[in-house]
């Protein structure tokens, strides 16, 4: 199935608002977080598939008009489904001047045999900041499925003024890359990245860096996790761990902290 969305973020009277929305099938977007006074946007991202399956082309557009903030949500861990050929992704953003912008999405379950290929393509304009992540996951470990998909792929680059200043590739074939093995996930089981990059000129980023570092030490039994700092304001989070659900909530903790900065 070839599918669409798209979304702009409008901002006008010092309030964030959805200026332009298509979908098709399976998508829907309905906003959510009306009870906050903070004047963002936030919607949340619904599908009507269990997931996504063999030959779907999803095609993700979302545009930020200068002022504009916008949170994307998702509804549920995105499932990839078995595959005889493949399916993709590709997401393209555009910031304007004086936007922020959040994806923080549900982990990815792989099916046995799953082959998926996923590209995030953006733009950021000056005095902004993006916030954008992905986890995944074994598979369908309490079925035996660990590590059993065929191939995984995601491509995130950022540009400011197209300039290529943040590119992030996270390849996963099984048959090619044992998972195993010593310096790739060795005995774990989920892999996380969250990538903050900023073009304002006030970011205290190790101070960020500090405080990430200070919450993930409360789950140091359970994941490990790592920060790495760009030679400018960004730095991207690794984590690795046994659990989705408890990654995804630090990722939306460190999502919280990096959202209010002004």
């Amino acid at each position: 199935m070839d599918s669409r969305l798209k979304i702009i973020a409008g901002f006008k009277g010092g309030e964030s608002y959805v200026k332009d929305l298509y979908v098709s099938l399976p998508f829907r977007v309905v906003s959510v977080g009306q009870r906050k006074s903070d004047k963002k946007l936030y919607q949340m991202v619904m599908s009507s598939s269990p997931g996504i399956l063999d030959g779907d082309h999803y095609h993700l557009e979302v545009a930020l008009e200068k002022g504009a903030a916008l949170q994307l949500q998702s509804q549920s861990y995105q499932r990839l489904f078995n595959m005889k050929d493949k399916a993709l992704q590709e997401l393209n953003v555009s910031m304007e001047d004086e936007t922020s912008f959040a994806y923080v999405p549900h982990p990815i379950v792989p099916h046995e045999d799953s082959n998926f290929k996923s590209k995030a393509n953006i733009h950021i304009g000056n005095n902004s900041q993006i916030i954008i992540s992905e986890i995944i996951t074994c598979g369908r470990k309490h079925y035996g499925e660990v590590f059993k998909l065929k191939r995984f792929q995601n491509v995130m680059e950022i540009y400011h003024n197209n300039k290529l200043v943040v590119k992030d590739n996270v390849l996963i074939q099984p048959d090619m890359i044992p998972i195993s093995s010593i310096g790739n996930l060795e005995q774990y089981t989920h892999q996380g990245t969250l990538i903050f990059y900023s073009t304002k000129e006030n970011v205290d980023k190790n101070g960020l860096i500090e405080e990430i570092v200070e919450a993930a030490a409360q789950h140091h039994e359970e994941m490990e996790v790592g920060v790495s700092a760009m030679d400018d304001n960004g730095f991207v989070v690794r984590a690795l761990g046994h659990g989705g659900e408890l990654m995804y909530n630090f990722f939306l903790h460190i999502q919280e902290i990096l959202w209010s900065l002004e």
